[in-house]
């Protein structure tokens, strides 16, 4: 019988880990960070950080925030592997939209094995993104270079593709989706105002839309090939 079970951390410990990554990457994540990221409070999120620490999947140093050791971020990258493969199952075999996937993956990506996740990669047709322009770790945490740059940092005039939209809030997915702003959608840069960060674009049905700039910071995209 598999121990795959018994030997995955704790729900609480994979958010955690998986939350410090979210913020930081390879780099320290804030106690402030990870508490607004999980909802909790600070105080937690300090408890936390020490006993991560204890069990050798954190360096937490006070005042500093808390980065990942090799073993912390493999277990982080399991979990960020198999939500971003559960997500792709949802959009495209449950009838999910891109608004509503992640929330149905962050209660089904603790309830599933390794195995599982392995055979739902295969059955995908080992996918490379998901449905918001995330890359997928491979089986291995390995994470593919990030090439694209906020909608933001674009030049007027350029032809760009969405690649990617880092945005948890439903109803900014919800809005962006019906204008059509999904990964993999062409857009010309019509407009950029430096004095509010306001970006103006075209789509390729012709409609243009007016972005602010948080927006702007959120739709990542990458150069016409």
């Amino acid at each position: 019988m598999s121990t795959n079970a018994e030997t995955q951390p704790s729900v609480s410990v994979g958010d955690y880990l998986k939350s410090v990554w979210e913020v930081a990457g390879t780099g320290a994540a804030s106690t402030k960070d990870v508490a607004e990221r999980l909802s909790v409070s600070a105080a937690s999120v300090s408890s936390m950080f020490v006993r991560l620490q204890e069990m050798g999947l954190v360096r937490h140093e006070r005042y500093h925030g808390a980065s990942l050791t090799e073993r912390g971020k493999k277990e982080a990258m399991r979990l960020v592997r198999r939500h971003r493969l559960i997500e792709t199952f949802l959009l495209e075999h449950l009838g999910y939209s891109w608004d509503e996937v992640h929330e149905e993956a962050e209660r089904l990506e603790h309830a599933v094995s390794d195995t599982f996740t392995e055979r739902l990669a295969e059955y995908l047709g080992h996918p490379e993104h998901d449905p918001h322009g995330d890359p997928i770790p491979t089986p291995e945490g390995m994470l593919e270079p990030d090439r694209n740059k906020p909608l933001r940092d674009v030049e007027e005039g350029q032809l760009v593709h969405v690649s990617r939209v880092d945005q948890r809030d439903e109803a900014v997915l919800a809005y962006l989706g019906e204008q059509g702003l999904v990964p993999g959608t062409a857009i010309r840069v019509l407009e950029v105002r430096g004095v509010d960060g306001v970006v103006t674009v075209e789509g390729e049905d012709g409609s243009v839309h007016t972005l602010g700039e948080p927006l702007t910071r959120s739709i990542f995209v990458r150069a016409d090939s």
